[in-house]
């Protein structure tokens, strides 16, 4: 049985940065809605409450039933959670003169506290708090202070029971980590055997379990997730997987058949199937984006389904959903506003009469890629930046036409290509060329142009929550520019996006 801790949350926007660090640790984790967890049973060894953009001291503040676990079992508060083991159990939290936000230091730090055993006195910790604990229980002692903050953190005499008001998760606590550890593996008794290779071993195992000689198809895009999904699941079930690579002509340039070559000679059972012109066709002289998305996801339909019924008696689709898909679709406040429609085609295993199966909906973006390369994946898979579904039709902003696709895939492979020729690829998280629906004035020669601009976009993150714009050497944008408005026919502007997200999205559209 996998021991883990469970993370019950309160909307933080920070909640599954707890889970990234604790993860780290090689202990694993599981983040659920603070009104909809399981009751804990032995595999579980502690609990975090986090924090929340609530006010404990709102009529309708989140309050979850801590019945059986406060007491019981290993349990620490978080900013949030910290108030409210206060609020709730005999103490008092006010709205404080000004909003505690930022670098703050523990003055007061008690070492003789498990969850302190190790950390420096004076360390930095991060504070985001509007409320603060103005008097604790009478059973509660204070194990850490800073200077405008006197409960900075606190134990429950008798009980595993701590409250913090600081962030841990966040890089701006020096030592937070560590104090996550501390938790975790000293307070918890968790043993840290939560690896890429033991993750494969356990994973196989049950897909070998639940699969038997049942067949698998899955639908390969070319990206990291499908692809570490298909090895685990080649691992486990060999032949009775197969895979379709299908080719919606909206893929890089020359990617369909370098892909689908490296998937053949590392030896997946994998089909190709080249429908670019029937997608192409259907998407003609289309400008709204939702529209190119549903049309992409309706052809995809039709295509996978075709050609997975040549394959006899299968039961199962196989698909890449990692975990914040999980914890997306049961989040606090229910399924996030929609801000687009996802790739990802929900109609399919019900109109193909499938079960599906999931191999990798446990994992974060970056576990999949370190279980990857467990698996033995070469790094021009696994180093590959993430790349939207719908392809190049969501970065051809405006009405589709083949004579524009051609002229963004050109402009497209001389970013990517030349962020790779100068080292500059495995420093960004994702990049990709922007086509716009404009034109602008310029001068060629001797001759006035009316040509089409289009932006180069590279963003720095680890998971696509949230993304800084990369600070790419001017020389090389330069460069990139020349080569773009001088080798492709039709384009005579390049500008750089500077926004991050948030308030941007990494895509356009």
């Amino acid at each position: 049985m996998q021991e883990k801790i469970l993370i019950l949350d309160f909307g933080s926007q920070y909640t599954q940065l707890i889970a990234r660090r604790i993860r780290e640790i090689n202990v694993y984790c599981e983040i659920y809605p603070f009104n909809h967890f399981p009751t804990p049973d032995e595999s579980v060894k502690g609990v975090i409450l986090s924090g929340s953009p609530a006010s404990v001291r709102d009529n309708n503040a989140p309050s979850p039933d801590l019945s059986g676990i406060k007491g019981i079992i290993p349990l620490l508060g978080v900013c949030y959670g910290a108030q409210y083991l206060v609020q709730n159990f005999g103490g008092e939290v006010m709205a404080s003169g000004t909003r505690e936000y930022g670098r703050a230091n523990l003055v007061y730090l008690n070492n003789n506290d498990p969850l302190f055993v190790g950390i420096n006195q004076g360390t930095q910790v991060w504070m985001s708090h509007a409320d603060t604990i103005t008097r604790i229980p009478e059973t509660y002692e204070i194990t850490g202070s800073t200077t405008d903050v006197e409960a900075g953190a606190y134990h429950i005499k008798g009980e595993n029971t701590w409250g913090i008001q600081f962030h841990p998760e966040v890089y701006h606590t020096t030592e937070g980590t560590k104090v996550l550890s501390n938790f975790v593996t000293g307070i918890c008794k968790c043993s840290r055997n939560w690896t890429p290779d033991s993750f494969i071993g356990t994973t196989v195992s049950l897909l070998k379990d639940q699969l038997g000689d049942d067949k698998v198809i899955l639908g390969l895009s070319g990206g990291v997730d499908s692809t570490v999904a298909s090895f685990l699941l080649h691992k486990a079930i060999g032949k009775n997987l197969t895979c379709i690579f299908v080719d919606n002509g909206l893929l890089r340039k020359n990617e369909y058949n370098k892909v689908l070559e490296s998937y053949i000679g590392l030896g997946l059972n994998v089909v190709g199937v080249n429908a670019s012109d029937r997608f192409l066709d259907q998407l003609e002289g289309v400008s709204d984006p939702e529209t190119k998305r549903k049309i992409i996801g309706r052809v995809f339909i039709e295509v996978f389904d075709a050609e997975a019924s040549k394959v006899k008696d299968v039961k199962w689709l196989a698909q890449g959903t990692i975990y914040p898909d999980v914890i997306e679709s049961v989040s606090v406040n229910g399924p996030s506003a929609t801000i687009k429609s996802h790739h990802n085609v929900g109609g399919l295993p019900e109109k193909m009469h499938l079960q599906v199966i999931e191999p990798l909906r446990l994992l974060f973006k970056d576990e999949v890629r370190k279980v990857g390369a467990s698996l033995g994946l070469p790094d021009f898979i696994l180093k590959r930046h993430p790349f939207p579904g719908p392809g190049l039709a969501i970065r051809l902003l405006g009405k589709m036409t083949r004579e524009k696709l051609e002229m963004l895939k050109e402009a497209d492979d001389i970013f990517i290509d030349g962020l790779k020729k100068n080292g500059l690829y495995d420093s960004v998280w994702q990049a990709g060329v922007i086509l716009l629906p404009v034109q602008s004035v310029g001068v060629m020669g001797d001759e006035r142009t009316y040509e089409n601009a289009v932006v180069l976009r590279a963003v720095s993150s680890t998971d696509g929550m949230t993304a800084d714009w990369s600070h790419l050497p001017y020389e090389f944008l330069g460069m990139i520019s020349n080569e773009i408005i001088n080798k492709v026919k039709g384009i005579n502007r390049v500008v750089f996006d500077i926004s991050s997200k948030p308030p941007s999205t990494i895509e356009w559209e």
